[in-house]
């Protein structure tokens, strides 16, 4: 089940994430403040809450073990130059105590890097993830409705982790190199001007040309690649989650060979972003052979003219190979630098997309809501149709819905429902009944037209209100690994235990609950897997009776169930309209299940129509019989 402006699951509007109508977290109203003026990368920076002390100590643990590399090197080379003249031991042995002290920090001080990196990194990604997921769960369900399962996984999983890294893998290397391209070249030339000169030029040049070659190799992997990877990860997901229903139908294999597909398509933009990365190593090593040369001529010119001694010559040679090192690791962040900012692109579009306010306009007195009246336990009308005087009602003002605006999936749609009355929608596989209810739930807004409860646009009520209001359970709402009145609890966080029993008894799940071992507190499997299909929609249907919400729409209450047991499934909940003063919309196949509704609207052919023809009505439900395909699934 789930509030019209509630958190929605990795499914979207299909989800099935149900809003307990808490207030937004200080982090969701921290976070709903977007700095229009700096770039997407720079605000997923600072909503990961990265602040100067830890990446200041950061810094300076990866330039400290830079520093001993470049020690232990010039250390080493004067060592092995002095010790080809047979000196006495003595005088070895502070060079001896250098190399081993520099061996050492080495070791310690890429310790300490890796630790302050790591853990800046992963604090980072919690705080981002934390505020993202506050940001749904308070802001707009469109935000999510309108993403594939697999997108949506790509972006709170897959993208965190790529905005996290850009500390351990990009900003961190990147300060690092800078602080040594100066530090390096200065030694050298402290010894041999013109050696320093040249290593410093060589350094810039592979500091800056191999990064720019890896990040010409990360667009075009960025480019060819995105598109295969989110469906390789939605066709994974589709096969993991719906492999039986795809089996029975006969679609796995289809979806299967999409996948195979995907994995093609992306291994080949790989292979074709590995050439200007292997051309950027090539000029790393290039860049070095030259440092490398030039140090030998100037400072064997320096030897010739007397300046410098041989011990000073083999430190000038062999100490830029230990320089490289700093940036060696610039390719590697560019390109982590780019997927870095390609993610906080998609993170800051999906989180500006929950927090941005909807663009209605303001309602007018004549649609102004009316207090709410509550009625009277038990309290039913003979017409099961209460006065609308004081009672919200939920309409459908020639309401053009879908997905995508070029195709427009239900037109012109006109609906009215008040408390206290049963609504069925029937109609064949694929219409667009699912459609129809995400939009009246408000998680899908619509095309054109409006959607409003009380007089208010749905998309204008505050996440109280709307889980207040409206509450849709969806056909493949989701179960969550914990306990049976934790899994009540969804739709109405303050339930007793004797209510959350009484809610069970009215959907038939007595005797069910008795015989688990713990009852109420029995925990249940990952996405309710322990459980029979007919058990998890009766499941459902009792978090639809706890829920405070005024309208209850439900998607194939009756699915799993036996044909005597969905209907008097369907009749319960008709009764619950008619004794509760619920407004509730049924989508339904069955025809047994009309005898106690108030209505029934048919879809067909992108409307919604009134029907009392029980032949057209028979010939309709008989289509529903049709499987979807898998794109229908992920959606």
């Amino acid at each position: 089940m789930s509030g019209a402006r509630g958190a929605q699951g990795a499914g979207g509007a299909r989800g099935g994430g149900t809003a307990t109508g808490a207030p937004p977290t200080p982090a969701a109203k921290e976070s709903a403040r977007p700095a229009l003026s700096s770039t997407p990368l720079m605000r997923a920076i600072r909503l990961t809450g990265l602040g100067a002390g830890p990446l200041s100590r950061a810094v300076a643990a990866g330039a400290l073990t830079l520093i001993s590399s470049v020690g232990l090197a010039a250390a080493s080379a004067w060592l092995i130059v002095r010790s080809s003249q047979s000196p006495p031991v003595l005088t070895l042995e502070i060079c001896v105590v250098l190399v081993r002290l520099f061996g050492i920090t080495r070791g310690l001080f890429r310790y300490l890097e890796r630790l302050a990196t790591h853990r800046v990194a992963l604090n980072g990604m919690t705080q981002l993830r934390v505020r993202v997921y506050d940001a749904l769960a308070a802001g707009r369900p469109a935000a999510t409705a309108l993403l594939r399962r697999g997108d949506l996984l790509a972006r709170v999983g897959a993208d965190v982790e790529d905005v996290g890294d850009l500390v351990v893998r990009g900003i961190v290397p990147a300060l690092v190199a800078a602080l040594l391209i100066g530090l390096s070249s200065a030694f050298i030339a402290i010894f041999v001007p013109l050696a320093g000169i040249a290593v410093l030029i060589c350094l810039l040049a592979a500091g800056i040309l191999a990064p720019m070659l890896t990040i010409k190799a990360a667009q075009l992997a960025e480019v060819q690649a995105a598109t295969a990877r989110a469906h390789v990860v939605s066709s994974t997901m589709t096969a993991l989650e719906y492999g039986d229903e795809l089996a029975v139908s006969g679609q796995l294999a289809t979806c299967t060979r999409e996948l195979d597909t995907a994995e093609r398509d992306l291994f080949r933009a790989l292979d074709n972003a590995a050439k200007p990365s292997g051309l950027a190593v090539a000029v790393t090593e290039i860049a070095i052979g030259l440092a490398i040369i030039a140090c030998f001529v100037f400072g064997a010119q320096a030897l010739s003219a007397g300046t410098i001694s041989p011990e000073v010559l083999g430190v000038v040679v062999l100490t830029p190979l230990a320089c490289f090192e700093a940036v060696s690791g610039l390719p590697a962040a560019a390109a982590q630098v780019y997927r870095s900012q390609a993610a906080a692109t998609r993170i800051c579009n999906l989180h500006d997309s929950a927090v941005a306010p909807a663009a209605t306009a303001p309602p007018t007195p004549s649609t102004q809501a009316a207090p709410a009246a509550q009625p009277e336990p038990g309290a039913t009308h003979p017409s099961h149709t209460p006065s609308t005087h004081h009672t919200p009602t939920l309409r459908a003002v020639d309401a053009t819905m879908g997905w995508d605006p070029a195709e427009p999936v239900l037109q012109h749609v006109d609906l009215t429902l008040t408390p206290g009355r049963a609504l069925a929608i029937v109609g064949a596989s694929g219409a667009g009944k699912t459609t129809l209810l995400a939009t009246l739930a408000g998680l899908l807004p619509p095309l054109a037209g409006r959607v409003e409860v009380g007089g208010t646009p749905i998309s204008a009520l505050e996440r109280r209100d709307a889980a207040q209001m409206i509450a849709f359970v969806a056909e493949d709402a989701h179960v969550f690994a914990t306990t049976v009145l934790e899994n009540l609890r969804v739709a109405n966080g303050h339930a007793t235990p004797a209510e959350a029993r009484e809610a069970l008894e009215t959907v038939g799940l007595t005797p069910w609950l008795e015989r688990l071992p713990d009852e109420l507190d029995t925990l249940l499997g990952p996405g309710g897997r322990a459980i029979s299909g007919g058990e998890r929609r009766r499941l459902l249907l009792a978090r639809a009776v706890l829920s405070p919400a005024r309208f209850i729409l439900l998607d194939e209450p009756s699915e799993h169930l036996d044909p005597d047991s969905a209907d008097r499934l369907t009749g319960l909940m008709c009764e619950l309209a008619h004794t509760t003063g619920k407004g509730v919309v049924i989508v339904t196949h069955r025809l047994g299940s009309l005898d106690h509704v108030d209505e029934v609207r048919m879809v067909d052919d992108r409307t919604l129509a009134t029907c009392d023809n029980q032949r057209r009505l028979a010939g309709t439900l008989d289509a529903t019989c049709a499987e979807p395909s898998p794109k229908e699934i992920d959606r």
